[in-house]
């Protein structure tokens, strides 16, 4: 084997899985996962682990899975991550844990995520799931979310003993991982319910169709229903447009009410009584992993499909993994290109899109080159379907809501990053509802950091 070069890892051929919902990543087998750990340095000082958001003792694991100690292994990953099946497929590993490994200086950094994803699912087939602790210390404390954030923060606090209810708004938990990221990329039956159900082998409760600031309030969990501290990862779940005429036809969705109605609502399914606007030819608006998803999932429903984003290639923000697999599928990348209307038929439906051609000027605030509209550029696509991928903002129920908890000029509430403190006692919050929309793992950094403040806090009490 060549030390230098990452075990390859089995995928779904692109021609077949541009038809169908399943997994695109078949992932490893044992020997093609010892084999992949063989190449770790096992670094004394393992920038590895300075590089993931959560700390996992990374080499510690992968030595592990070398020697063929799996258990052991997912129990390493169990002390720091309440999510590794999630982790292991739709973190951004290349700019974090394998962004930093050292193998990766000559040769191909290590496949931390495909090593992780291994144990997870093996753990997972085996029946292996984190221990419960022996008693609990009888303090309340309320989740809001079950999303990453939420999740993670309610696990480290059951792990301390504490009794934790999650409160979450839809009819399923899981958050973004069940709304928003699509099945071809993350299970729901195969992945993120065992994760949830891991979750409730510690001791935590959840409620779901529970929609604090309107079903009750923080305010009522804390001084009719007994819940000492509450941690808020509501998530960030509200669209932004672009405000350009024909914005309001129909045929014109935000990525969320169109990832949500396949994802949680199984659109793209004859045996479910909750159908989508397949559309024919569709464009999705803007290039996070988000529009790729998009993209990627009204393919699947049989559209031709493009991806139109203002910046080039290299400034595409959605992770390389997702541009190669859209690319591999079929998807059209337009980039370079602005839209400026949304042209619609007699009876209100999209028939088409104007827009121009951009140039990259100078770097702007965020440090990426500025996109210039080129003069008479102007042209039409023909479409029937747009879908609007740029990006979302916290709902500002929660915080309309309650007293004394204080936002931002985004709608972002105000917390401290290390303990996840807001501007109201008692009150903790982390994730997208800080940061606006962000990454699984940045939101199960949150979390923990949000469970640390919560248990420093009533340790005071």
């Amino acid at each position: 084997m060549d030390v230098l070069k990452k075990v390859p890892v089995r995928e779904q051929d692109a021609k077949v899985r541009a038809t169908n919902f399943e997994e695109v990543c078949l992932g490893y087998n044992i020997e093609e996962a010892k084999e992949e750990a063989s190449r770790c340095l096992k670094c004394k000082n393992a920038k590895c682990m300075t590089g993931c958001p959560v700390s996992i003792e990374i080499p510690k694991f992968i030595k592990e899975v070398e020697e063929g100690n799996i258990e052991e292994a997912y129990k390493t990953i169990s002390q720091s991550s309440a999510l590794p099946a999630v982790c292991g497929r739709v973190c951004p590993q290349e700019s974090q844990c394998e962004g930093v490994c050292i193998r990766g200086i000559k040769g191909e950094p290590i496949s931390i995520g495909k090593l992780e994803r291994f144990v997870a699912d093996w753990a997972r087939e085996n029946g292996i799931s984190p221990e419960k602790p022996e008693k609990t210390n009888g303090r309340k404390v309320a989740v809001i979310g079950s999303g990453p954030a939420g999740v993670t923060c309610a696990g480290d606090l059951a792990k301390l003993g504490y009794e934790v209810t999650i409160f979450e708004a839809l009819h399923e938990p899981g958050g973004v991982l069940v709304y928003g990221i699509p099945e071809f990329r993350l299970p729901k039956e195969g992945v993120v319910k065992p994760e949830i159900e891991n979750l409730k082998k510690l001791g935590v409760k959840i409620e779901t169709n529970v929609v604090i600031g309107k079903s009750t309030t923080i305010d009522a969990l804390m001084e009719e229903e007994g819940f000492e501290a509450v941690f808020i990862g509501s998530g960030a779940g509200l669209p932004k447009f672009m405000g350009i005429p024909g914005e309001n036809a129909n045929g014109v969705f935000s990525a969320n009410e169109y990832l949500t109605r396949s994802n949680l609502m199984k659109a793209f399914s004859e045996d479910y009584d909750t159908p989508i606007v397949a559309g024919k030819k569709v464009a999705v608006v803007g290039g996070g992993n988000v529009a790729m998803d998009a993209a990627r999932t009204a393919l699947r429903l049989g559209a031709e499909v493009h991806i139109v984003y203002r910046r080039s290639e290299e400034e595409l923000p959605a992770r390389v993994e997702e541009v190669h697999h859209a690319k591999e599928e079929g998807i059209i990348f337009d980039l370079l290109t602005n839209p400026v209307e949304i042209l619609v038929d007699e009876n209100g439906w999209v028939k088409g899109m104007k827009c121009v051609r951009m140039e990259l000027g100078e770097p702007d605030a965020s440090g990426r080159r500025r996109p210039v509209t080129i003069p008479d550029s102007e042209f039409e696509l023909e479409l029937d379907t747009v879908i609007m991928s740029l990006g979302t903002s916290p709902n500002p129920l929660i915080s309309s809501t309650t007293d004394g908890l204080e936002i931002n000029k985004h709608k972002c509430i105000i917390a401290e990053a290390e303990n996840g403190q807001t501007t109201k006692e008692g009150v903790f919050a982390g994730g997208d509802a800080v940061t606006g929309a962000a990454t699984v793992i940045l939101a199960m950094e949150a979390g923990k950091a949000g469970a640390k403040g919560i248990h420093e806090y009533l340790s005071k009490k």
